[in-house]
Protein backbone atom coordinates (compact mmCIF):
# COMPACT_ATOMS: atom_id res chain seq x y z
CA UNK A 1 0.00 0.00 0.00
CA UNK A 2 1.61 3.07 -0.85
CA UNK A 3 2.22 5.71 1.97
CA UNK A 4 1.09 9.15 1.97
CA UNK A 5 4.47 10.67 0.88
CA UNK A 6 4.23 8.67 -2.26
CA UNK A 7 0.82 9.61 -3.12
CA UNK A 8 1.88 13.16 -2.52
CA UNK A 9 4.69 12.61 -5.10
CA UNK A 10 2.36 11.16 -7.49
CA UNK A 11 0.18 13.90 -6.92
CA UNK A 12 3.00 16.52 -7.22
CA UNK A 13 4.48 14.60 -10.58
CA UNK A 14 0.82 14.93 -11.96
CA UNK A 15 0.39 19.05 -11.18
CA UNK A 16 3.59 19.37 -12.81
CA UNK A 17 3.13 17.85 -15.72
CA UNK A 18 -0.38 19.60 -16.05
CA UNK A 19 1.61 22.79 -15.69
CA UNK A 20 4.47 21.66 -18.05
CA UNK A 21 2.14 21.40 -21.04
CA UNK A 22 0.20 24.30 -20.80
CA UNK A 23 2.96 26.47 -22.72
CA UNK A 24 1.95 23.62 -25.16
CA UNK A 25 -1.39 23.80 -24.88
CA UNK A 26 -1.29 27.71 -25.24
CA UNK A 27 0.87 27.07 -28.27
CA UNK A 28 -1.45 24.73 -29.88
CA UNK A 29 -4.51 27.00 -29.53
CA UNK A 30 -2.69 30.29 -30.34
CA UNK A 31 -1.53 28.52 -33.67
CA UNK A 32 -5.47 27.29 -34.48
CA UNK A 33 -6.54 30.24 -34.00
CA UNK A 34 -4.45 32.29 -35.89
CA UNK A 35 -3.33 34.06 -33.55
CA UNK A 36 0.71 34.00 -33.57
CA UNK A 37 1.32 37.23 -34.86
CA UNK A 38 2.50 38.64 -38.22
CA UNK A 39 5.36 36.04 -38.05
CA UNK A 40 3.90 32.68 -36.80
CA UNK A 41 6.90 30.78 -37.45
CA UNK A 42 9.32 33.03 -35.97
CA UNK A 43 6.76 33.28 -32.74
CA UNK A 44 6.84 29.33 -32.26
CA UNK A 45 10.48 28.79 -32.74
CA UNK A 46 10.99 31.73 -29.98
CA UNK A 47 8.36 30.19 -27.16
CA UNK A 48 9.33 26.73 -27.85
CA UNK A 49 13.25 28.15 -27.32
CA UNK A 50 12.43 29.81 -24.40
CA UNK A 51 10.26 26.87 -23.03
CA UNK A 52 13.33 24.50 -23.45
CA UNK A 53 15.56 27.24 -21.93
CA UNK A 54 13.20 27.37 -18.58
CA UNK A 55 13.08 23.77 -17.86
CA UNK A 56 16.34 22.94 -18.43
CA UNK A 57 17.55 26.18 -15.54
CA UNK A 58 14.64 25.14 -13.37
CA UNK A 59 16.16 21.11 -13.71
CA UNK A 60 19.58 22.67 -12.92
CA UNK A 61 18.13 24.29 -9.87
CA UNK A 62 16.80 21.28 -8.47
CA UNK A 63 20.02 20.39 -6.25
CA UNK A 64 20.95 23.71 -4.70
CA UNK A 65 16.50 24.69 -3.85
CA UNK A 66 17.18 20.99 -2.41
CA UNK A 67 20.25 21.68 -0.50
CA UNK A 68 19.01 25.28 0.50
CA UNK A 69 15.49 24.13 1.57
CA UNK A 70 16.56 20.53 2.75
CA UNK A 71 13.88 19.65 1.14
CA UNK A 72 14.76 16.25 -0.42
CA UNK A 73 11.96 15.59 -2.17
CA UNK A 74 12.38 18.04 -4.79
CA UNK A 75 14.92 15.55 -6.75
CA UNK A 76 11.86 13.39 -7.28
CA UNK A 77 10.62 16.02 -10.16
CA UNK A 78 14.18 16.76 -12.02
CA UNK A 79 13.57 13.94 -14.61
CA UNK A 80 10.42 15.04 -15.01
CA UNK A 81 11.51 18.83 -15.74
CA UNK A 82 14.42 17.54 -17.51
CA UNK A 83 12.18 15.88 -20.15
CA UNK A 84 9.95 18.51 -20.57
CA UNK A 85 13.28 20.47 -21.61
CA UNK A 86 13.52 18.06 -24.41
CA UNK A 87 10.04 17.86 -25.52
CA UNK A 88 9.83 21.60 -26.05
CA UNK A 89 13.18 21.66 -27.54
CA UNK A 90 12.17 18.58 -29.95
CA UNK A 91 9.35 20.98 -30.79
CA UNK A 92 12.00 24.04 -31.07
CA UNK A 93 13.79 21.53 -33.99
CA UNK A 94 10.86 20.43 -35.58
CA UNK A 95 9.95 24.18 -35.96
CA UNK A 96 13.39 24.81 -37.72
CA UNK A 97 13.62 21.91 -39.73
CA UNK A 98 9.51 21.82 -40.73
CA UNK A 99 8.64 25.23 -41.37
CA UNK A 100 12.16 26.73 -42.25
CA UNK A 101 13.29 24.35 -44.38
CA UNK A 102 10.00 21.63 -44.99
CA UNK A 103 12.57 18.90 -44.42
CA UNK A 104 15.52 19.84 -47.31
CA UNK A 105 18.70 18.58 -45.84
CA UNK A 106 20.53 20.60 -48.23
CA UNK A 107 19.52 23.79 -46.37
CA UNK A 108 19.21 22.70 -43.25
CA UNK A 109 22.81 21.61 -43.79
CA UNK A 110 23.55 25.11 -45.01
CA UNK A 111 21.88 26.95 -42.22
CA UNK A 112 23.94 25.12 -39.53
CA UNK A 113 27.01 25.81 -41.27
CA UNK A 114 26.78 29.72 -42.22
CA UNK A 115 24.50 30.67 -38.94
CA UNK A 116 26.20 30.50 -36.17
CA UNK A 117 23.69 30.45 -33.41
CA UNK A 118 21.78 27.51 -35.49
CA UNK A 119 25.28 25.64 -35.47
CA UNK A 120 25.70 26.56 -31.54
CA UNK A 121 21.77 25.51 -30.95
CA UNK A 122 21.65 22.46 -32.63
CA UNK A 123 24.85 21.32 -31.00
CA UNK A 124 22.93 22.42 -28.11
CA UNK A 125 20.22 20.01 -28.94
CA UNK A 126 22.48 16.83 -30.03
CA UNK A 127 24.24 16.98 -26.38
CA UNK A 128 20.48 17.32 -24.65
CA UNK A 129 19.24 13.79 -26.71
CA UNK A 130 21.87 11.31 -24.79
CA UNK A 131 20.62 13.36 -21.34
CA UNK A 132 16.63 12.48 -22.62
CA UNK A 133 17.90 8.43 -23.92
CA UNK A 134 19.48 7.42 -20.41
CA UNK A 135 16.64 9.01 -18.21
CA UNK A 136 15.06 5.94 -16.94
CA UNK A 137 15.81 3.57 -14.03
CA UNK A 138 17.02 1.23 -16.71
CA UNK A 139 19.72 3.25 -17.98
CA UNK A 140 20.69 4.11 -14.63
CA UNK A 141 21.52 0.60 -13.92
CA UNK A 142 22.99 0.05 -17.57
CA UNK A 143 25.69 2.89 -16.94
CA UNK A 144 26.23 2.93 -13.45
CA UNK A 145 25.31 5.34 -11.28
CA UNK A 146 28.68 7.11 -11.20
CA UNK A 147 29.11 7.31 -14.78
CA UNK A 148 25.28 8.24 -14.99
CA UNK A 149 26.19 11.09 -13.50
CA UNK A 150 28.96 12.09 -15.32
CA UNK A 151 26.61 11.98 -18.08
CA UNK A 152 24.32 14.42 -16.62
CA UNK A 153 26.91 17.49 -16.15
CA UNK A 154 26.24 17.47 -19.84
CA UNK A 155 23.54 19.48 -18.95
CA UNK A 156 25.73 22.32 -17.91
CA UNK A 157 27.21 22.19 -21.70
CA UNK A 158 23.77 22.42 -23.09
CA UNK A 159 23.09 25.42 -20.63
CA UNK A 160 26.14 27.40 -21.72
CA UNK A 161 25.42 26.71 -25.64
CA UNK A 162 21.79 27.67 -24.93
CA UNK A 163 22.70 30.89 -23.63
CA UNK A 164 25.12 31.51 -25.86
CA UNK A 165 22.44 30.46 -28.87
CA UNK A 166 20.32 32.78 -27.25
CA UNK A 167 22.55 36.01 -27.10
CA UNK A 168 23.57 35.38 -30.62
CA UNK A 169 20.27 35.44 -32.28
CA UNK A 170 18.89 38.65 -29.64
CA UNK A 171 19.34 41.79 -30.42
CA UNK A 172 18.80 45.35 -29.31
CA UNK A 173 17.23 45.53 -26.04
CA UNK A 174 16.33 42.10 -26.66
CA UNK A 175 19.86 41.08 -25.14
CA UNK A 176 18.19 41.97 -21.45
CA UNK A 177 16.48 38.17 -21.15
CA UNK A 178 19.89 36.32 -22.68
CA UNK A 179 21.62 37.96 -20.01
CA UNK A 180 19.55 37.72 -17.75
CA UNK A 181 19.77 33.73 -18.02
CA UNK A 182 23.25 34.18 -18.51
CA UNK A 183 23.88 35.34 -14.91
CA UNK A 184 21.10 33.06 -13.54
CA UNK A 185 23.38 29.84 -15.32
CA UNK A 186 26.63 31.42 -13.41
CA UNK A 187 25.06 31.78 -10.01
CA UNK A 188 24.40 27.89 -10.87
CA UNK A 189 27.84 27.22 -11.62
CA UNK A 190 28.94 28.89 -8.47
CA UNK A 191 26.92 27.37 -6.16
CA UNK A 192 28.37 23.75 -7.75
CA UNK A 193 31.85 25.09 -7.35
CA UNK A 194 31.85 26.08 -4.34
CA UNK A 195 29.62 22.75 -3.19
CA UNK A 196 32.73 21.01 -4.62
CA UNK A 197 35.25 22.89 -2.92
CA UNK A 198 33.57 22.41 0.07
CA UNK A 199 33.43 18.57 -0.20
Amino acid sequence: MASSADRNIFLGKFVLFVLALVPFVLLGWETFNDQLGPNPVETLQRRTGIWTFNFLMLALSISPLRDISGLSWLVRFRRMIGLFAFFYGLLHLFSFVFFDHSLELAGILQDIRDRRFIAVGFLAWLLLLPLAATSSNWAIKLLGGRRWQVLQRLAYVVAVLGAVHYFWLSKGTALLWPIGYATVLAVLFGWRILKRARS
